[in-house]
């Protein structure tokens, strides 16, 4: 074999980490956290409709969401907020049965309004005003208290090419994305080659477990896509890849993370129909084909967290789009959400009007990211302070009671 190739082979093996044991071990009394990253700051004005206020549809002459009752009218939730019609038959449902909330003026207090800058300072979760350690994302933190102590630990995986920032870190962590063919990158010759490579050293357990990884998500997709060929099943879009994920967690692993692209809507975004609509429409599917596939009983025991790096402008472009913004509204599913949060909009709000608009231009945030995260993960885990401040240094969790 040449070098070349060898190397080339070698690049393919999917690593847990640098070295040492994918932790392997159940979360806290079995609780799964699945955290969805949506690239490109979606609009979450289009999203979670503020019906209430003149304002919003005197900003959006062309892409604004009707009121409840209009033709392509926001589905109504409470006297102030209405969700995307496209979301009718999966997310709808959801809220309906309390097992969905949304987080309004939720974000980060990042003002680059950079895609790259602000995506890798959320995944990061450390102080703005400290240099940046790339070495330590902050679910990959979660994952190492959660390994020590009295706590079980968890098994982490992002559903993603490759390791992204939030999973990088001490605790290994696996990574394989979903999407496509089952097929592996390299076959069972050149997996012997490598193992073999690693024989004897230090090495040879990691990439012995790097493969026993590789196989299982192979053997589940694989699985899957013998049961579509009888059953007609479609093999498109995140749906798929969502369900995918969700016999990974259910059997597998506890921690996960995934990234969506494709909403960056500067141009053409649409209102109750068109681009952005279409993009709801396939990510509702989505979480609802998530929550199905992971059944009663672990959906119970599984939050998922939607989240964006920042949200639009509330003013609609020239290009009827929207250009980066700043809050956003993140979303949080789960069989078990508490009644405090589960069908309602929940955290810190105001009144949407110019006054109340951050720089006269979007939505302030009210409830920073790293502070309901820390609340939440005290909640699911029962995490000390001492902990919660390994993930999150210098932060108090802010507890908006969602399990």
């Amino acid at each position: 074999m040449q070098r070349r190739e060898l190397l080339k082979l070698m690049a393919a093996v999917p690593f847990a980490g640098a070295s040492g044991r994918l932790m392997a071990a159940p979360a806290a009394e079995g609780a799964k956290l699945l955290v969805v990253f949506l690239r490109g700051a979606y609009d979450c004005a289009s999203l979670l409709v503020p019906t209430g206020s003149d304002f919003y549809y005197a900003s959006r002459p062309n892409i604004a969401i009707a009121r409840p009752g209009m033709p392509g009218g926001a589905l109504p939730l409470d006297g102030s907020w209405g969700l995307h019609p496209a979301l009718a038959q999966s997310l709808m449902p959801m809220f309906e049965q309390k097992q969905a909330s949304f987080i309004a003026f939720a974000g980060t207090d990042d003002l680059t309004r950079s895609h790259f800058e602000t995506q890798d300072s959320i995944e990061l979760g450390q102080a703005l005003d400290k240099r940046r350690d790339y070495g330590s994302g902050f679910l990959n933190r979660l994952a190492s208290v959660l390994g020590a102590g009295p706590l079980a630990g968890v098994s982490p995986m992002a559903f993603t090419n490759q390791l992204p920032i939030a999973m990088r870190g001490s605790a290994k962590a696996a990574n394989m994305a979903l999407a496509g063919s089952a097929r592996p990158s390299i076959d069972a010759r050149q997996s012997e080659v490598i193992s073999a490579m690693y024989r004897n050293t230090a090495l040879a357990q990691p990439v012995a477990e790097g493969f026993q990884v590789r196989d299982e998500v192979v053997r589940a997709m694989q699985a899957e896509m013998d049961a579509a060929s009888r059953n007609a099943m479609t093999a498109k879009g995140f749906e798929l890849v969502a369900r995918r994920m969700a016999r990974l967690m259910r059997e597998r692993f506890d921690l996960g993370f995934v990234d969506v692209g494709g909403w960056d809507t500067h141009v053409g975004q649409g209102g109750a129909t068109g681009y952005l609509a279409n993009r709801f429409e396939e990510l509702g599917r989505g979480v609802a084909g998530f929550a199905e596939e992971m059944g009663d009983d672990a959906w119970r025991q599984t939050v998922v967290v939607v989240i964006s790096e920042f949200g639009r402008t509330f003013r609609e472009n020239g290009n009827r789009g929207t250009d980066h913004g700043h809050g956003s509204v993140y979303w949080v599913l789960g069989g078990g959400l508490s009644a405090q949060a589960g069908g309602r909009v929940v955290g810190e709000q105001q009144e949407v009007a110019q006054a109340t608009l951050f720089q006269n231009r979007d939505y302030p945030v009210l409830n920073e990211y790293r502070a309901v995260f820390g609340g939440l993960f005290r909640r699911m885990y029962g995490l000390s302070p001492a902990q919660l401040a390994r993930v999150f240094d210098g932060v108090a969790p802010k507890d908006l009671q969602l399990v």
